[in-house]
């Protein structure tokens, strides 16, 4: 484009026509190429939907076939089955008195009336009784062939085996029969039971259902059909043929595994149809399915259509990109101009986020050190409220050391030594029971760290219990816990869920102040997840949603009162261990529910 732009002190005249004619040249040669291309892109376009349309037919074909064949299957069992029926009831009627009386030349009309009977129970169209000679002894119906004992199978009967066939009936009724032996008291075959049923009977359920089926029989004739205008028509190499007339428009192709028979048989049948074969061995058809494959050429029509939609709204873009680019080619200098301007102002911009973002991080560092001294002041502030109930629980201890120590210092001095052991020992015992305290009281002062593992709750409740033992009692309220045997291993950390629970413990004690009955009940209960359970007879809670945020407190008394903060730290503890912690009402107060994740035994997780 810059060689067809006209040179500085270009002058009109002879070299303007020269310079227009380059130009008009440059846009007809820049045209065809467009053009070129064009036609290219088209042609790859419908290879491409050519492409996309063989394989979504051929993928519909193979889902059709599938289904077809299923539902092919499916309706030859149940043909199988109808017919089979009728077998079984020859088989069985051939036991029957009646049946054997009328052999031995007695009572035949007895035997007729009760050949009429099941005939009319069961529907079939006709129960007859042979001789060994083929002759009629007996009959539903009186009405039978008279060549059914040249039948194959009154033949196959009459040599002791089940035999069937289809035939047309006395009145061209399309039929199937089924021939059984009688056999005599000496076992030897003394006649034939043929049941006959008429297939337009069993039909009834299915005519006009889709896909098109029928049923050939040994000589290739359409004997039973869902579609009653191709009854009696004839295998033959066109598909079928009407009898006694010229063969009907057929074509057959193989698309893959796949048979598509083109034909133009009346408005029931397909144009184009999926060709579906399956063999009945057990009642001597040939099982046949001609299913639509117009569904399938419109899906895989569709699946073209949209990829050369999708290739067109590509070239439509990727020429609308073209067009476009020598103008944002143009509008880059603009902007490259303004970039370096703004560069200079985002660089400052830059320097001053750097600078918010690194007080944003020390003021987060702040808040997570004021987080922590929360938890270690509330933790300190319930060792001030259990102070006096543990200086009465050491004092009593030293007491009684400095009592025994004494006496034990006169037993001596009397030559009674095993009673000075007994003091001595029971001195030990005092001791080891204030290390206890002590080390309980140490281990819930200091500020743990320790990430979150595997803890025993039942150690920690008994911790918990024994730390806030001489508070209960000061404070009047009778304990009710019914300690789980063995340990309960839970996710935490020993430290922080014993600040949970003796805060717990505390808050109820607190509000237990003015009732009149001061029960504490401690529960464990089972299940996807441990549930510690703390319940008081106190007033209750007033505002259950709000009753785990900071700052939120029911103590009127000032003194107290503390920061609000107990409940809303033991809250964050709780969650921190992938727990939940509620409060809810209770008729005779309130309840703490504490639940928290299991976690296996380290004998279990070894295994």
């Amino acid at each position: 484009r810059r060689q067809l732009h006209k040179p500085r002190g270009y002058i009109a005249g002879t070299g303007q026509g020269k310079w227009l004619s380059v130009k008009i040249y440059a846009m007809t040669e820049h045209t065809k190429t467009r053009l070129g291309l064009a036609l290219a892109f088209l042609a790859l376009i419908a290879i491409i939907a050519s492409a996309v349309w063989r394989y979504g037919y051929m993928q519909a074909l193979d889902g059709l076939a599938r289904q077809s064949e299923a539902d092919l299957a499916l309706a030859s069992d149940r043909l199988t089955v109808e017919l089979q029926r009728f077998g079984e009831l020859a088989v069985l009627t051939t036991d029957r008195p009646e049946v054997l009386s009328a052999l031995n030349g007695e009572g035949t009309a007895r035997a007729s009336a009760h050949l009429l009977e099941v005939a009319d129970k069961t529907s079939a169209l006709e129960l007859l009784l042979l001789d060994r000679q083929g002759r009629a002894i007996a009959s539903a119906r009186q009405d039978w062939p008279k060549d059914i004992a040249q039948e194959v199978a009154t033949q196959r009967a009459m040599q002791g085996a089940l035999g069937w066939g289809n035939r047309l009936w006395t009145r061209g009724q399309r039929s199937f029969h089924f021939a059984a032996p009688v056999f005599g008291p000496d076992k030897q075959v003394q006649g034939t039971l043929v049941v006959a049923v008429e297939l337009d009977v069993i039909e009834l359920d299915w005519v006009g259902t889709n896909p098109a089926m029928y049923f050939t029989d040994a000589r290739g004739q359409v004997f039973v059909t869902n579609r009653s205008n191709i009854a009696f028509w004839m295998r033959s190499d066109d598909g079928l043929s009407p009898p006694d007339a010229a063969p009907l428009t057929f074509g057959s192709q193989h698309i893959g595994e796949h048979e598509i028979w083109r034909l133009d048989w009346g408005p029931y049948l397909p144009q184009r149809a999926l060709h579906v074969l399956q063999p009945l061995p057990i009642i001597g058809f040939l099982g046949e399915a001609l299913v639509d494959v117009a569904p399938a050429r419109r899906l895989a029509s569709l699946q073209a259509a949209a990829v050369s939609a999708l290739c067109l709204a590509f070239a439509a873009l990727l020429f609308l990109a073209m067009e476009r680019r020598r103008t944002l080619a143009e509008a880059n200098m603009q902007l490259e101009a303004r970039v370096t301007e703004r560069t200079q102002e985002l660089s400052q911009a830059n320097q001053a986020l750097r600078r918010e973002v690194q007080e944003r991080t020390r003021a987060q560092e702040a808040l997570a050190q004021a987080q922590a001294d929360l938890v270690q002041a509330g933790k300190l502030g319930a060792l001030g409220q259990m102070s006096a109930g543990i200086s009465h629980e050491l004092n009593q201890p030293l007491m009684a050391i400095q009592t025994f120590a004494d006496n034990g210092v006169k037993f001596i001095e009397r030559g009674k030594r095993e009673t000075a052991r007994d003091n001595l020992g029971r001195i030990s015992d005092m001791a080891r029971r204030m290390g206890r305290i002590i080390r309980n009281l140490r281990a819930f002062a200091r500020q743990e760290s320790a990430p979150v593992e595997r803890v025993d709750l039942i150690k920690i409740l008994d911790n918990v219990i024994e730390l806030t033992a001489e508070n209960l009692k000061a404070a009047g309220v009778t304990l009710s816990y019914d300690r789980p045997d063995g340990p309960l291993w839970v996710q935490g950390g020993e430290v922080r869920l014993e600040q949970v629970f003796v805060n717990l413990i505390t808050n109820a004690v607190d509000a237990m102040a003015g009732s009149p009955v001061r029960q504490l009940s401690v529960a464990v209960e089972s299940g996807d997840r441990l549930a510690v359970l703390v319940s008081d007879t106190g007033p209750g809670i007033d505002l259950p949603d709000k009753v785990f945020e900071p700052f939120y407190s029911t103590k009127q008394n000032l003194e107290d009162a503390g920061m609000g903060l107990g409940l809303s730290i033991s809250y964050g503890i709780v969650q921190s261990f992938g727990g939940d912690i509620q409060g809810r009402n209770d008729p005779d107060g309130a309840t703490f529910i504490v639940q928290l994740e299991t976690c296996a035994p380290a004998a279990e997780r070894a295994a």
